[in-house]
């Protein structure tokens, strides 16, 4: 597709660019949506630099992309369920997000994307890594693709390895909710076909990922720590840079990401929502 309405500046050779010409608090013609739709699917993280965004402004794009969807372990802003704040203050060590992840990817259909607006940015650092899982699996051998092709795996919400859900956000200063549902888990293909553009990608949300099924932990775990690293080549990751108004856009259905903790003794401040709507994985 050619770009009449945007420009696009691609920050990686695997994915990401950052899109100029659009002012987000205004609405869009449907020609200029189509176009940064199809930059979405076609580079799987959009950015959108020096925005000034009301909450409203920002649910409005986002449901241009799907129906909002309510974060389960977080409360949303009292006038705004659908948006939660992501804030590290000075004083605090851990990050939320700090781990290989696809978003709620514990849930039967996890969410199209996650948009993420700059309020607040460290002097340095703060980024978040993304690595492309078409290019994961894209890069496996014939003989693995065929292994993996027939396989569920288990992803749970539980964080396992980091000493479970319900320790880990009460050790934050997040109004957390639903604690009930820590122990969340779905099957789902380890390999995934993305609806929209009909590729195939490794499902691989390496925080959330325990097992194959019919298998246990211990008979999984040699084989999905080599996913795990593999998905994460630095070949197949790009890194979202951002400044105060700045909005990034991923697609959940062929990414993973982490919050790069690099900004000790500064603040962050940032607004996440959840685009819902999306398929079974299959």
């Amino acid at each position: 597709m050619s770009y009449e309405k945007i420009t696009l500046n691609p920050i990686a050779g695997a994915m990401g660019v950052e899109i100029e010409g659009v002012d987000l608090s205004q609405p869009l013609d449907n020609k200029t949506f189509d176009e940064i739709h199809q930059a979405f699917l076609e580079n799987l993280v959009i950015i959108f630099h020096d925005q000034n965004l009301t909450p409203e402004q920002c649910k409005a794009f986002a449901q241009r992309f799907g129906p909002l969807e309510i974060y389960p372990f977080v409360k949303g802003l009292d006038d705004h369920p659908e948006i939660f704040e992501i804030r590290k203050e000075p004083d605090e060590q851990r990050n939320f997000g700090g781990r290989w992840h696809s978003d709620m990817s514990f849930s039967d259909q996890p969410p199209v994307g996650t948009m993420l607006y700059a309020l607040e940015m460290p002097s340095k650092g703060g980024d978040t890594m993304l690595t492309n899982l078409y290019n994961a699996y894209d890069t496996l051998s014939d003989g693995m693709k065929d292994l993996l092709g027939g396989m569920q795996a288990e992803y749970s919400a539980a964080l396992k390895g980091s000493g479970g859900r319900a320790a880990v956000m009460n050790m934050t200063r997040f109004d957390v909710d639903n604690l009930d549902r820590a122990e969340q888990a779905a099957m789902h293909p380890i390999v995934r076909t993305h609806p929209e553009t009909q590729r195939k990608a490794l499902y691989v949300s390496a925080g959330h990922l325990t097992r194959f099924e019919d298998m246990t932990e211990e008979e999984s775990k040699p084989m999905l720590d080599y996913l795990r690293e593999h998905a994460a080549q630095p070949d197949f990751t790009c890194r979202v840079r951002y400044r105060k108004g700045t909005l990034c856009l991923w697609d959940n259905r062929c990414t993973q990401h982490r919050a790069l903790n690099d900004y000790h003794g500064e603040r962050r401040v940032m607004h996440r929502l959840t685009v819902g709507g999306g398929d079974h994985p299959s």
